[in-house]
């Protein structure tokens, strides 16, 4: 697995978008047990603080120390730093499976199989993520040509599968329906760029270029999307459990 967010790991916790609150209850709804869940990925902890309201116990694991310092914590979240591929955890151990915007960057392969091995026959995995949020109409248009003309060669190759919604991933699981959600946000434009500044394809072009490609675009952003503004992301889920 790449690791590009441990440098930066404060800003990504300040400054990433929530997952919102029915997509845990939701999640809550479809388990026969509520006993442990890893958390894979969990970089800042957010999901695995959202987890740790109905789940007795929490594992979350990073191959980042520095994301990991930044996690939020709660008494029955254990953080750990792991590989996504390969755990120290038993084998038909956890009753859920989450990895929220990380799976495109894991061999999908090698960590299917490790979900296979740890969790439950009954256990679900969740895959979460959001892709390219919008905002008003001013705000998308300079949003765009950011995202595909300025940063757009700076993507690394796994940025498609946000693009394809997780719909072209790898997915050998039994598929549980998945409800439609969106992120829905009201942002500073302070909060706004420090987003922008988390994204990969612009620490990458940052390290080429040795300029802040944000600063291209941050005074007719403001002119756009002013002090304050809606952002919204849709969420992408895919859910599933152990073939029989």
């Amino acid at each position: 697995m790449k690791d590009l967010f441990s440098t930066g790991a404060e800003q990504y916790a300040q400054f990433r978008p929530r997952y919102p609150e029915e997509l845990f209850e939701f999640l809550e709804s479809i388990l026969t047990e509520k006993n442990i869940v890893w958390d894979c990925a969990t970089g800042n902890g957010q999901v695995a603080a959202s987890l740790s309201g109905f789940m007795q116990q929490v594992e979350a694991t990073d191959i980042s120390r520095q994301q990991l310092q930044n996690a939020i914590k709660k008494p029955n979240i254990r953080y750990s730093v792991q590989p996504a591929e390969n755990t120290d955890f038993p084998k038909d151990f956890f009753d859920l499976v989450t990895v929220a915007q990380a799976v495109h960057w894991f061999n999908m392969d090698r960590f299917f199989s490790e979900v296979k091995r740890v969790l439950k026959p009954s256990g679900v995995l969740a895959v979460i993520g959001y892709s390219l949020f919008r905002s008003n109409a001013g705000t998308d248009k300079i949003i765009d040509h950011f995202y595909q003309k300025i940063i757009g060669s700076y993507w690394d190759e796994e940025r498609r599968y946000l693009e394809e919604r997780y719909q072209t991933i790898p997915f050998p699981f039994k598929e549980i329906p998945a409800p439609e959600l969106i992120i829905n946000e009201e942002w500073s434009f302070e909060r706004l760029t420090g987003y922008l500044r988390t994204w990969s394809a612009v620490k990458h072009y940052k390290e080429k270029n040795g300029k802040d490609p944000v600063s291209l675009i941050e005074s007719i952003l403001f002119e756009e999307f002013g002090e304050r503004g809606v952002v919204e992301f849709p969420l992408l889920l895919r859910l599933g459990k152990k073939e029989a």
